[in-house]
């Protein structure tokens, strides 16, 4: 069925499920002048937000081709129902940073680079983590960076300058308190010095006095996941994860899926939901540095991870009309394009070839892939800040769900 909206300012027309729909002019970004036909009213009893750090969509198209050649099976990624695009430009640069843009997501407002959900006038307004709490739903962070780089931070921090890790392990400890906190960052949580906002001290030692099960290998993350710990602080490396690729035989750090399963598992005991970010962190490491074997590695296990999300969610077939699942960049980073090889096709497992415009980050649009209650906000051309309206309308309220990918 076809439906049609005003021609008049009408900014975009976005379509999913043979469903054409309007969304109003810019200035009301979040309204919709009908929503398609054919909604279940739902409403969200879990969200899950999986980042993969500095991707953009040339990302995709290699390790696409990498691992299943050019006219080979989508990522898992690519397997979402609905895939729109954002523009992620932040309050005083039109090139973001990984703060910027995570707090466009988180609380729903543009700030500057560098902060964390963090006005100007000092005021910080709710994250999608604590308001997700503040509904009674469980929370959790994961990520291969430290779990107090600036992704994880916006969600449960608030802080003016994203290098004040130590405070931001203060806040998750003392003030948000996310149920599960899985990453790197041992020296953050117990630092040999105050970091850049002057907070120093032992916040492992206060998170274990506050019930945390603090874990540092992936058997004892298996461990406490099995025992039943309802909290869980892990931290296995000094600073961010081990490489994807860098990865020694036999290592005690848990991978990225192995984390994510881990607090999906723990999380989804809870009986009013829960709410959970995981990031792919080192995407944007490895484009930072040009290093396209460490890029690919990276954004597989992402996808890897991705994809036990999705086996996750056909486990239970109530668990795709209550879960809304977000997958999104927070910018690109380093103009990666994808250039060969040209002249004859490669198959799965053979080398692709780049080219590179930067080490640092760009202010192209990038992808968003989302499945379940309210998603289908998400499948045009939106702002990063329309994010936040769509998780946080979906944890309140029934939404419009479409029902299963077909």
């Amino acid at each position: 069925m076809r439906r049609r909206g005003t021609i008049e300012a009408v900014a975009w027309i976005a379509v999913a499920a043979g469903t054409v729909w309007a969304r109003e002019p810019a200035a009301s970004p979040s309204a919709f002048l009908y929503e398609p036909p054919d909604c279940r009213p739902t409403s969200a009893r879990n969200v899950i937000f999986m980042v993969p750090d500095g991707m953009g969509l040339a990302d995709v198209t290699a390790a696409r081709i990498f691992k299943n050649g050019p006219g080979g099976d989508p990522l898992n990624l690519e397997k979402l129902q609905f895939v729109g695009y954002e523009r992620n430009w932040s309050a005083n640069s039109a090139v973001t940073d990984s703060a910027a843009a995570a707090s466009a997501w988180a609380c729903g407002e543009k700030f500057d680079n560098g902060v964390l959900c963090v006005r100007h006038d000092g005021s910080t307004p709710l994250s999608l983590l604590e308001f997700a709490r503040d509904r009674g739903k469980r929370t959790g962070l994961v990520a291969t960076s430290t779990i107090t780089h600036a992704t994880p931070a916006a969600f449960g921090a608030h802080v003016r300058w994203r290098d004040c890790e130590t405070e931001i392990a203060r806040q998750y400890v003392e003030k948000t308190r996310p149920d599960v906190i899985l990453g790197g960052g041992t020296t953050t949580f117990r630092p040999s010095w105050p970091d850049a906002c002057g907070t120093g001290g032992d916040y492992v030692a206060k998170a274990v006095a506050a019930g945390y099960r603090f874990v540092t290998t992936s058997a004892e993350l298996s461990v406490a996941v099995t025992s039943g710990a309802s909290r869980i602080l892990g931290l296995f490396a000094p600073g961010a994860m081990t490489p994807e690729n860098q990865r020694p035989a036999g290592s005690t750090e848990p991978r990225l899926k192995e984390m994510a399963a881990a607090a999906l598992a723990t999380l989804e005991r809870a009986p009013g939901g829960f709410f959970l970010l995981v990031e792919g962190s080192q995407i944007d490491f490895a484009n930072h540095a040009n290093d396209e074997a460490w890029q690919l590695a990276e954004l597989l296990a992402f996808d890897e991870t991705v994809g036990m999300v999705l086996d996750w969610l056909a486990a239970d077939a109530r668990r795709g009309g209550e879960t809304l699942v977000i997958v999104a960049p927070d910018h690109e980073t380093g103009g990666y394009g994808f250039d060969g090889p040209y002249g004859f096709l490669p198959g799965p497992g053979q080398p692709v070839e780049s080219i590179w415009a930067t080490g640092g980050h760009t202010g192209t649009d990038v992808p968003v892939w989302s499945q379940g209650p309210g998603a289908w906000r998400l499948a045009r051309p939106i702002d990063n800040t329309e994010v936040y309206g769509a998780a946080r309308d979906a944890m309140s309220r029934p939404v419009c769900w479409l029902g299963p990918p077909e």
